[in-house]
């Protein structure tokens, strides 16, 4: 349908250029009526302006029958009435009536109504491939363990439950399913939205999609097609787009009323004059197709989509991609905001949040400096945090892993070992000390720093918040939003996140398909809800949501669920479209304000209440007026601004 109206929008466009040259109006306006006059022009003129009203306007003419079909008169109903009344009374005045063509009017009428609804579709185009992303997460083959012990690459629809599989470091993760033999770190951060890489060893369930880190693993297969995790998520989106409501479209109630003013007033126009007052036909119809012309919904019929194509334009400058106008509309009435955690509020890698020095001999910058040189050596993530908190780390010598446990290796000829809480445990080494029960109870990661042998510090790590993120939800909360967040990650995670941001309340240890349920329950309160995130297992709940805004950087099935994208992943941006949906609404509001409310001044003179003190509007100033009415709404749009 989107083709079909730029194709009927650009034909028509092209045959309404020589429309306007023929008009006897816009030729006078021009001063060129005398040389464009020429036997026939009348007629040639009606044979193009049918043309446009027949192929450019089949669109309405069928939209009015289906209005009236479902005894809902809207848009279509109003526009097929206007373009209809100027060219049958256009038509019989080419013909010997007496009068004036309405012809340009027509045709430049079905022009932006093509222009305006093609740029509304436009705006909403995109949602059905969500379910086609989700599926793209998964590769396409696997390698499956053969019985002489080789592999086999086959495509994962071959395998059934019970193959074994082998997943090189680095690759997806292409089944559900159970380690058999191999250790490795997978990250499932965009599915389950656990922050820390997940450590899995044999007995460890796997999840098709996620990402396996430096170990080669093999697995069993568990569950291929309909019951895999991802499938699910798939039912679980589907759902809930279909249970997601949509508003009213404004215009269209507009639309409502003016056609019953329409058809009232003209019909009341032409009774009055034609029987109380008694004047001829030609002289009632003419009022009354002046005040059919006065209503034609020029500037209703661009009033939404041209501030919807202004905040489009503004919005995608500013980084933010909308995606469904009618929820980024709905956004003006968010009274609740949830936030996913990892990635959105936190930026979703590891970082150094604290460093402890447990003797006087050593800084904690050169404590972190020994740290990162050995972890550069580690593709571990939270080695990785580590190694980029020190700039030129000094050179280490005879690096050594310690499964399971760390890594060592010589430093500025010291033996420097990283070690986890297991190893020191193992080793009888106590690290006492009230700081370390906090990072715990945070839910902090705390490695320790070995230097000969002698325990010198710990460094805590955590998920790194954003920058941006506490100052978003102090913005956010001055709006008079209630701020959330929404986390598959463990509670001491949670609390420290919601207590540093500054949320209102959290949610924590959310498994994926619970997460479109606690949008549910914050929308049982009564609040109207937006929900901020960036993978897989959000989806759902992107797709719950009043209005889904996608974190750019994250997965494409999260983008394409989403209502909204912040292709910055910050998440100010949040507030910038919030406050963008509140300008924009008001413009719409003007706009549908100045499109309707001039016809409470223009119809009654159109209709000839002043006609008795020698005020008459003529048709010709009602196509000016008319047009005025859209240059005014067009304008007004163009003021449309993103405050900061």
């Amino acid at each position: 349908m989107v083709a079909d109206f730029k194709r009927r929008f650009y034909i028509s466009l092209a045959v309404s250029i020589p429309i306007l040259l023929l008009s006897p109006m816009i030729q006078t306006f021009l001063g060129i009526r005398t040389a464009l006059r020429f036997p026939g022009d009348l007629y040639l003129l009606w044979a193009l302006s049918s043309g446009v009203f027949f192929y450019g306007g089949w669109p309405f003419l069928k939209g009015l029958f289906n209005e009236l079909e479902k005894r809902q008169p809207g848009m279509m109903t109003l526009i097929a009435i206007a373009i209809t009344t100027a060219y049958l009374y256009s038509s019989v005045v080419v013909f010997g009536l007496s009068g004036k063509v309405f012809f340009w009017e027509l045709a430049t009428l079905i022009d932006i109504m093509l222009l305006g609804h093609w740029i509304e579709m436009k705006s909403v185009m995109g949602a059905s491939r969500a379910l086609e992303e989700l599926a793209k997460l998964m590769p396409s083959d696997a390698h499956k363990m053969m019985p002489d012990g080789g592999t086999e690459d086959i495509p994962i629809a071959e395998l059934k439950e019970g193959d074994k599989v082998l997943i090189k470091p680095g690759e997806k993760i292409p089944v559900d399913g159970e380690v058999v033999d191999g250790e490795s770190s997978v990250n499932e951060a965009m599915l389950t939205g656990e922050s820390k890489p997940v450590e899995k060893r044999v007995g460890a369930k796997l999840i098709g999609g996620a990402i396996n880190g430096e170990g080669a693993l093999t697995a069993e297969v568990q569950k291929t097609g309909k019951d895999s995790f991802l499938s699910q998520m798939i039912g679980l989106v589907e759902e809930a787009q279909k249970s997601k409501s949509r508003s009213q479209d404004l215009a269209n109630r507009a639309a409502l009323w003016l056609t019953i003013i329409a058809l009232s007033c003209g019909v009341l126009t032409l009774f009055l004059w034609l029987v109380i007052i008694n004047r001829d036909f030609a002289f009632s119809l003419e009022r009354t197709v002046t005040v059919m012309v006065i209503t034609c919904p020029h500037a209703l019929g661009l009033a939404v989509p041209l501030v919807v194509a202004v905040s489009t334009a503004l919005s995608a400058k500013n980084g933010l991609l909308i995606r469904d106008r009618a929820s980024f509309e709905r956004g003006r009435n968010i009274q609740a905001i949830i936030f996913d955690k990892t990635g959105t509020l936190t930026k979703g890698e590891f970082g150094v949040t604290d460093t402890l020095v447990f003797s006087g001999d050593l800084t904690e910058e050169q404590l972190l400096a020994y740290a990162a040189s050995i972890e550069t050596h580690s593709e571990h993530p939270i080695a990785r945090g580590i190694a980029a908190s020190t700039e030129n780390p000094p050179q280490v010598e005879d690096f050594k892993s310690i499964p399971g446990k760390g890594a060592q290796g010589k430093v500025e000829g010291k033996n420097v070992k990283i070690v986890s809480p297991g190893y020191l445990k193992e080793n009888g080494i106590s690290a006492a000390d009230e700081r370390i029960e906090k990072f715990n109870s945070q839910g902090k990661t705390v490695v320790f720093v070995m230097v000969d042998d002698e325990l010198k510090g710990a460094i805590a790590l955590a998920d790194m918040i954003r920058d941006e993120s506490k100052e978003a939800v102090s913005k956010l909360k001055g709006m008079g939003i209630r701020c959330m967040m929404l986390t598959g990650d463990n509670k001491a995670v949670a609390k420290w996140v919601s207590e540093e941001v500054g949320l209102d309340e959290y949610f924590a240890e959310v498994l994926p398909k619970e997460k479109a349920e606690k949008v549910k329950e914050v929308q049982s309160r009564g609040l109207i809800t937006a929900m901020t995130g960036d993978g897989v297992n959000d989806a759902p709940a992107l797709a719950q949501a009043d209005v889904g805004i996608a974190i750019g950087a994250g997965t494409d099935v999260a983008v394409q669920t989403a209502d909204i994208i912040l292709v910055r992943s910050n998440p100010l941006d949040a507030v910038a479209i919030l406050v963008l949906s509140r300008a924009t609404f008001r413009k719409m509001v003007q706009n549908l304000v100045w499109a309707t409310g001039y016809n409470a001044f223009a119809i009654p003179l159109a209709a000839g209440v002043l006609h008795g003190y020698g005020v008459l509007l003529s048709p010709a100033m009602g196509a000016v007026l008319m047009s005025l009415s859209t240059v005014i709404v067009a304008i007004n749009a163009r003021f449309l601004r993103i405050s900061k």
